[in-house]
């Protein structure tokens, strides 16, 4: 290798003309023409020191003692020195003295070290400190006791092809850190490679390196001509496949001891990359592995997108070897990269995605007849049917208002239907509910004079206590599905011209309202206070005209002569000063278990965090990813859910969805960047197809098939749990499935509001039986260092976690959470976490529906839409999955076109 005078770059000994400048040279001799590859230590021998700015023994900067000139090119001089300090040796490389003054070489000089300092690899010479002598800027930096790429070659020709699959794999793991931090080389080239005494490969040099993204104009042409891609050449563009590129060069000398476009300029060069292909590496190299030729030939295309897509995936495509488990025998936590290229290429044979997209239509159809079977409380009129209903008591008790703002929504009557599940032995509870009298669903309105902004702005379900009734003018009603009254309140105005002596109002009306007969009630003193202000009270005793077994009392009260409460007691009606209860020793401790439960997962989670961002850990490009995703889908509920976007209180309300999505983000990155290079090192199976997805391959075949799997494994449990639900006697075993939670009393409201609630589920799925739950586990992993251990102790605290949280009991209830278990860590063990979070977040879609087919519910459409989402993943899934085999035809039967008969 000489040096152009011109330039200061280097010369192959292959060519009579700089391939920077163009300049003719001189072509020294070499002399040695050994052609063996030798395991000692190469013989150490210095360059003329004619030209060297330092000899031998001087002192720099009373600390680092000379050697020897080891090379001189035209980025820098490097000289062998000993730290005297440290008592050890070191290269120190210096710019040349001629371009010491250059600013723009001196800035690149000192990017080498910011970028070099980010990269730390076994394979990437190891930068260590800056300095200065005399103004003369020089990088201290490991010293390899070996020589270059580019010499060995020329001494030996090429390596034996075992021995070449080594050194490949070492510098493609070398090239992937310095992609990892986002750095690319530029500069890549067999001289710039070192071979150490052992054998082991060392890329270095990175005076031309750069961020990805911040490589433009004419800083994209700099490097060596001869290594570059086409699209460098042409001042296109830099990227990672370039230096894809680069390697491919290098690995075609370094298997053929050949360069694989031989011309004496940069203008032939950039002709023959344009114009024609190398020549095939076994015309050079009898019995070289096919596996090899290809992978230098993909890195060699002139179309960057058909390049492979990292240098970790030209590792998986060598021969010989899991590199994965490679990584995982060294002691090293795998890159994402190197996890997205292990594995399975994951296609599924067509019959096989057949099946299972089929299976999913069907099960899901059958979930929805199932799920149909408690829906035993009448859902009645459709809630804007009722608003008006509202609107009308309102005027027939006198009171012609014109509200400013009003709201409605559904709530259970929750103390009716804990008697039912709990105190009522009579096994005709289902037809008392499918009454409707007492109701076991209240249909509430409010309305106001003001803008009915709730205090709690990021709330994603609409309450009838939030605001407060506090402002004169306030009406608040509760009817049954069939809109008749069943309570009312309304907060006095502050002054009223009526006189104080009105007497009496006319209670029939709020009996006609009831859908009572005012003459079949017995008039009694009243005993329940009313919550409003009044001067009349009056209260009857009777019974519900459709359920004549059960006795109630009405309460009513009135001011000034009009009514402004309207209350029906029943049996189990609660009273306000008793429903506190002595808490139980067991609820305490479980109660308290569950805080510390929480507690030390969120603590816990944190310290990995912070530990793993200090050791320079964690995929956070994937972080960044899925935290977007989760808080986006967050703002999607505000977006759908939120009743008061545009009213006065509008702002607020964004401002605290918003302020409530930052802070799950915050959540959802901590737990990431703490469980995932972990879950990298441990479980780095699980990983392949969730690492392939957020590194945006979507039309990866493995990708599919998990997408695949996950739906079908969540349609299988919304099959078979409320098949043990109704085979086990589900009044007493499941009450949750009489009582309707809050986010599925939401959805009843409209399609919107079955949206917010469909997105906001899906998150909390992703976020609480998923992100949480796998920190959990990775926790008692790393406790109990085995992970069947971490396994058997999982199921045990996940029942007790779901008794802990108000959860079903009995033999049903411990069922459901085996089942729920099983298949959780089924498919986090087999088919990864990919897998497991599609699944979650399928079931969450469906979790606050009210499950309906029939085209004239008013609630089917949320049904609709949540089949058409989940069936499209499917198709989705599948598609993928075939990994472009045809969907019919002779690949049904899993046969080559036109074989067979």
């Amino acid at each position: 290798m000489a040096i152009c005078p011109s330039c200061a770059g280097e010369v192959p000994d292959s060519s009579k003309f700089c391939l920077s400048c163009g300049t003719e040279i001189e072509i020294p001799t070499s002399a040695t023409t050994d052609t063996s590859l030798k395991s000692e230590p190469a013989a150490v021998s210095f360059p003329s020191l004619d030209r060297a700015r330092f000899i031998p023994g001087t002192i720099l900067a009373k600390r680092y003692r000379i050697v020897g000139l080891l090379g001189r090119g035209g980025m820098g001089e490097v000289y062998r020195a000993e730290d005297l300090k440290l008592g050890q040796p070191v290269a120190l490389k210096f710019l040349p003295i001629e371009v010491q003054r250059d600013r723009g070489r001196l800035d690149r000089f000192l990017n080498e070290v910011k970028v070099a300092l980010k990269v730390t690899h076994p394979n990437v010479c190891r930068v260590y400190d800056i300095g200065d002598v005399d103004g003369c800027h020089y990088l201290t930096m490991e010293y390899v006791d070996g020589e270059n790429l580019a010499s060995l070659l020329r001494r030996i020709g090429r390596l034996p092809q075992n021995k070449a699959v080594q050194i490949a794999r070492q510098l493609c793991t070398g090239l992937a850190a310095a992609h990892e931090q986002g750095i690319l080389h530029r500069d890549l080239k067999p001289a710039n490679i070192m071979i150490d005494g052992r054998g082991r490969a060392k890329i270095t040099d990175f005076g031309l390196a750069g961020l990805m993204e911040g490589i433009k104009d004419e800083e994209i042409r700099a490097g060596t001509p001869a290594y570059m891609a086409p699209e460098q050449l042409a001042g296109r563009e830099v990227s990672a496949r370039s230096d894809l590129y680069s390697l491919g060069l290098v690995l075609y000398e370094l298997f053929t001891g050949r360069q694989a476009f031989e011309t004496s300029t940069p203008g032939g060069i950039a002709k023959r990359q344009e114009n024609s292909t190398p020549t095939s590496p076994s015309s050079h190299v009898e019995g070289l592995d096919q596996a090899v030729e290809r992978v230098i030939l993909r890195c060699l295309e002139s179309n960057p997108s058909q390049r492979p897509t990292s240098a970790l995936a030209i590792v998986a495509a060598l021969p010989g070897g899991d590199p994965l488990a490679a990584a995982l025998a060294a002691g090293e936590t795998p890159p994402p990269e190197l996890v997205a290229e292990a594995g399975e290429a994951g296609g599924l044979k067509p019959w096989i995605a057949w099946s299972c997209l089929l299976a999913s239509f069907v099960g899901l159809l059958l979930a929805i007849q199932l799920d149909g079977t408690f829906n035993v409380m009448p859902l009645g009129k459709e809630p804007q049917l009722l608003a008006e209903r509202a609107r009308e008591i309102i005027l027939e008790l006198g009171y012609d208002v014109t509200p400013l703002d009003s709201v409605y929504g559904y709530e259970a009557n929750q103390p009716f239907l804990d008697h039912l599940t709990g105190h009522d032995p009579s096994p005709g509870w289902r037809d008392r509910l499918a009454i409707g009298q007492p109701p076991g669903l209240w249909f509430w309105y409010r309305q106001s004079p003001r803008y009915l902004a709730p205090f709690m702005g990021a709330r994603v379900k609409a309450v009838p206590y939030d605001p407060p009734s506090s402002v004169p003018g306030m009406f608040e009603l509760r009817l049954d599905a069939q809109g008749r009254l069943r309570r009312l309140e309304v907060v006095p105005f502050e002054r009223d011209d009526a006189a104080a002596g009105a007497g009496d109002p006319d209670w029939t009306v709020l009996f006609d309202a009831a859908g009572f007969e005012i003459s079949k009630f017995m008039a009694v003193e009243a005993r329940w206070s009313p919550r409003v202000f009044a001067d009349r009270r009056a209260a009857w005793d009777g019974t519900y005209p459709d359920d004549p077994d059960t006795t109630i009392r009405v309460e009513a009260a009135a001011y000034r002569g009009r009514p402004v409460s309207f209350n029906i007691v029943e049996p189990w009606t609660p009273v306000a000063s008793a429903e506190a209860s002595a808490e139980t020793l067991t609820d305490r401790l479980l109660r308290r278990s569950f805080n510390v439960f929480v507690l030390g997962t969120l603590i816990g989670g944190a310290l990995i965090a912070w530990r793993n961002l200090r050791l320079g850990r964690g995929d956070r490009k994937g972080a960044w990813r899925l935290a977007f995703y989760l808080m986006g889908v967050r703002m999607l509920v505000w977006l759908f859910g939120a009743d008061d976007k545009l009213g006065p209180s509008g702002m607020w309300v964004l401002i605290d969805h918003l302020a409530y999505a930052l802070y799950r983000f915050g959540i959802v990155w901590m737990f990431y960047i703490a469980l995932e290079p972990y879950l990298r090192r441990i479980w780095p199976g699980t990983m392949v197809s969730w690492v392939r997805l957020l590194r945006g391959r979507f039309k990866d075949p493995l990708v599919g098939r998990d997408v695949l799997f996950g739906v079908l494994i969540a349609v299988a449990l919304k099959v078979i749990i409320p098949m043990i639900i109704l085979a086990g006697g589900w009044t007493v075993s499941a009450p949750q499935y009489i009582s309707p939670g809050g986010s599925m009393l939401e959805a009843l409201r409209g399609l919107p509001q079955a949206c917010a609630m469909m997105l906001f589920n899906h998150d909390q799925w992703l976020l609480e039986p998923g992100l949480f739950l796998i920190v959990f586990l990775l926790m008692m992993r790393l406790l109990l260092r085995r992970t069947w251990l971490a396994v058997s102790a999982f199921l045990p605290i996940l029942a007790a976690l779901n008794l802990a949280t108000g959860g079903t009991g009995g033999i049903a209830g411990w069922s459901i959470m085996a089942i729920f278990g099983a298949a959780w860590l089924l498919l986090y063990f087999r088919a990864g976490l990919l897998a497991l979070f599609v699944c979650l977040g399928t079931l969450g879609l469906w979790e606050p529906l009210t499950p309906s087919l029939d085209p004239g519910s008013w609630y089917s459409s949320g049904t609709y839409l949540a089949l058409l989402l989940t069936l499209g993943t499917a198709a989705y899934g599948f598609y993928i999955s075939l990994a472009g085999r045809p969907m019919f035809g002779d690949a049904l039967l899993d046969r080559p076109s036109g074989v067979g008969p």
